[in-house]
C-alpha cells in the first residue's frame, strides 16, 4: 500500500510538472501570435504584422543583430534590382559596424531600430525599454543622420507594455507577415519557396542580414516579385497614412473600411 501511495505522489508530481509545461507554452504562444482567442484579442497593443493594400506593394525587411559578412553583397544585389529594404539594426551592430551603416544609408535603405543589445523586452520595465531605444537610436542617428521612427522586436517577443511604450516614444513596432526562416539554414530554394508561396499585397517579409543563403535566394525571389507585379518598398512608403486601426492578425487597415458591428 505504501508502495501505491509513492507512485501516487510521483504521478501526481509529475502531471503538474507537465501542466505547468504546457501553460508556459501556450502563454509564450500567445505573446507572439496575434490570432488568438477572437475578440479578446482585439483588445490587445499589437505591432503591425501586414498592411491591407490595393496596390501590389510589399516591403521587405532585414534584421542586423550579429553577423556582418553579406551586408555588402546584400546592397550590391538590392541595387541591381533598384529595390530599396529596410534594415532593423541592433545598436550594439550599429557601433560595431559604423561603415555598414552609412552604406545601407548612401543605399537608400531604412535604417531603423532592433533595440541596444537584442534583449528580452517584455521582461523589462517601461523606464527600461525607454531608456534602451533612446540609446539605439542615437547610434543609429550618429551614423545615418536620421532618427529611426519604426522597431522591431528583439526575438519578436512584446506584450501590451512594451508596445506601449514603443508607442510612447513616438515610434512604431512593426512585425512581419512572411517569415523566410533564413535564421535556420534552410537552403535557397526552401527560403524562396517559403516566400513566394505567402507573399500578398501589404506583406511585411523577414530576412536577415547574416543568413548563409539570404543573397543566393534573394535575385529569384525579386525578379519572381517583380515580374507578377509586386513594388517592393521600404516598409514605411508601405504603412497607411491617417486614420486606422489594427485588427486582431495585426493588420493595419484604414478606418473607413472597418467592417460594421
Amino acid at each position: 500500500m505504501a508502495d501505491l501511495r509513492l507512485m501516487a505522489r510521483r504521478y501526481r508530481k509529475q502531471l503538474s510538472v507537465l501542466v505547468t509545461a504546457l501553460a508556459a507554452i501556450l502563454i509564450l504562444w500567445t505573446v507572439n501570435s496575434p490570432a488568438i482567442v477572437g475578440a479578446s484579442a482585439v483588445e490587445r497593443q499589437l505591432p503591425i504584422y501586414s498592411v491591407q493594400r490595393d496596390d501590389k506593394k510589399i516591403a521587405i525587411s532585414f534584421d542586423a543583430a550579429w553577423g556582418n559578412e553579406d551586408t555588402g553583397t546584400l546592397i550590391n544585389i538590392l541595387s541591381s534590382y533598384g529595390v530599396r529594404t529596410t534594415f532593423f539594426v541592433v545598436g550594439d551592430w550599429a557601433e560595431k559596424y559604423p561603415e555598414s551603416l552609412r552604406q545601407l544609408h548612401d543605399a537608400g535603405h531604412e535604417v531603423m531600430s532592433h533595440s541596444s543589445h537584442h534583449a528580452h523586452f517584455s521582461m523589462m520595465s517601461a523606464d527600461e525599454i525607454a531608456a534602451d531605444l533612446r540609446e539605439a537610436n542615437r547610434l543609429i542617428s550618429a551614423e545615418t543622420g536620421v532618427e529611426p521612427t519604426l522597431f522591431r522586436c528583439p526575438y519578436g517577443e512584446y506584450d501590451d507594455h512594451v508596445i506601449q511604450t514603443v508607442k510612447s516614444m513616438g515610434m512604431t513596432a512593426i512585425q512581419w507577415s512572411v517569415d523566410s526562416l533564413d535564421w535556420k539554414g534552410i537552403s535557397a530554394d526552401e527560403i524562396a519557396q517559403r516566400v513566394l508561396k505567402r507573399v500578398e499585397p501589404g506583406s511585411i517579409v523577414l530576412f536577415h542580414n547574416a543568413a548563409e543563403h539570404t543573397p543566393e535566394a534573394l535575385p529569384r525571389i525579386i525578379e519572381t516579385l517583380q515580374s507578377k507585379g509586386y513594388e517592393i518598398v521600404p516598409v514605411s512608403e508601405l504603412l497607411l497614412e491617417g486614420d486606422y486601426h489594427i485588427d486582431h492578425t495585426g493588420k493595419q487597415i484604414p478606418n473607413q473600411v472597418r467592417p460594421a458591428t
